[in-house]
């Protein structure tokens, strides 16, 4: 048996199990527990249902809900097949931030009544992260949950991967001297992924014309329009480019958010000087780290394997992101929230990299083209990016609950710790 497989099945199969936050050993626990004494909170909650937040566990819980159509790079492989990944996703919440998690598997393809279902859930929930549905349902799903719920809804494969991205090329094009205005891109896939990357880039300031996104038919042109989707006919260019090979002649940045080896050698040394290459298919990259390399040497790349510098990893977003809004009870994460959390990420690639990190890797990083973000495992992501999005929550207006960030960073610093010495993990 593999390793992987014995790890799953050990002991009680799965990743997660359900340990109450309360005692309930003797006659009096259980009348508070439950009948009589629970029908008081309940009580509170019908007078006034922000209560929920005092009384139950809802302001600390993320519902992780997938449909199975677009699992990682396994492919609609369905919602049974699915729950390992979303269990994952669950611990990484734990692990992450202390987010508690519930996994929920919808056996459900259409788009409208997958999102009807998910909102249903709205009461138990202090925030939705949809993961793994299929493009274009993705958006459509997330659309529809945006304009009936007031609680956050975060499709971590568009946002969490654009969070990520975005730190990353901003810290790579300081690296090589270029500014976002005037950089031409080329994205490898036209999903989820890239299509809310393209969209963050927009945001931050790269010009719509300087995008060229490429699908499995070539580049994304008008030539093409009347076959597109609303979403890929958004970035069609009028351009007489029509493979990924021409496209990225003369490109400074190529984001690969698609299949392995379909970057060659050449198309490679065919980009501009100083090339970024962000090649983050999984675990095949659209071109290898040692192929990049060798191209160019004076190439920045990252992947998203753990197995070469800069991994494009989305847990150093989405717990983070979480943690700050659920800490605010945010109704929803909005744009300037992402943008908080891409600066934040940025910033903390520049600072000196602590000493349990290093020890976590066997290596020490500096900021530089093999160290253009932060680790996983460092634990100041928590108490650099919540603090940020939560501070973006309040400024915008979709903070139900205010903070003061000075002592709402120091208690995530405590936090920090515990969760590196394994404190909520059974």
């Amino acid at each position: 048996m593999s390793e992987s497989l014995q790890y799953h099945e050990q002991g009680k199969p799965g990743k997660l199990t359900v340990v109450p936050s309360k005692s309930c050993r003797t006659a009096k626990e259980l009348s508070l527990a439950y009948t009589p004494g629970v029908a008081l909170p309940s009580l509170e909650i019908k007078k006034q249902p922000q209560n929920a937040y005092r009384y139950t566990g809802k302001g600390n819980l993320v519902a992780v809900i997938s449909n199975g159509t677009s699992v990682l790079g396994l492919g609609n492989i369905g919602p049974l097949a699915g729950k390992p990944v979303m269990e994952g996703k669950v611990v990484l919440f734990k692990r992450f931030a202390n987010i508690d998690g519930f996994d929920l598997e919808i056996n459900e393809t259409d788009p409208r009544k997958l999102a009807a279902i998910i909102a249903s859930l709205e009461p138990t929930f202090g925030g939705i992260n949809l993961e793994d549905i299929r493009a274009p349902d993705c958006f459509l799903v997330e659309e529809e949950l945006c304009k009936r719920l007031s609680i956050p809804v975060f499709h971590d494969d568009q946002h969490g991967t654009a969070v990520i991205t975005s730190a990353a090329l901003l810290n790579a094009l300081e690296l090589v001297g270029k500014n976002l205005q005037d950089v031409r891109i080329v994205f490898s896939g036209a999903g989820a992924a890239a299509i809310a990357c393209a969209r963050m880039f927009l945001n931050l300031g790269v010009k719509k014309e300087q995008i060229l996104l490429c699908d499995s038919d070539g580049v994304i042109s008008t030539a093409r329009l009347r076959k597109l989707n609303k979403y890929k006919a958004q970035f069609a260019q009028k351009t007489n480019k029509r493979t990924l090979a021409e496209a990225l002649q003369g490109a400074d940045v190529f984001i690969g958010v698609s299949k392995g080896n379909i970057v060659t050698v050449e198309m490679v040394r065919s980009m501009a000087t100083k090339p970024i290459v962000l090649a983050m298919a999984n675990p095949i990259p659209e071109i290898s780290y040692e192929d990049g390399k060798a191209a160019r040497p004076d190439l920045i790349m990252a992947t998203g394997r753990s197995d070469y510098p800069n991994q494009v990893n989305n847990v150093l977003g989405f717990p983070f992101i979480f943690r700050g809004a659920l800490d605010v009870q945010a109704i929803a994460i909005n744009t300037e929230m992402k943008l908080a959390a891409i600066r934040a990420l940025s910033q903390l690639a520049h600072e000196p990299v602590p000493v349990e990190v290093i020890k976590a890797y066997g290596r020490h990083f500096r900021f530089g083209p093999e160290y253009i973000i932060p680790k996983p495992f460092d634990p100041r992501v928590l108490y650099y990016v919540a603090p940020a999005v939560a501070k973006a929550a309040m400024e915008t207006g979709v903070a139900r609950k205010k903070v003061t960030i000075l002592e709402y960073t120091a208690s995530l610093k405590e936090l920090a710790q515990q969760l590196a010495k394994g404190k909520f993990l059974g």
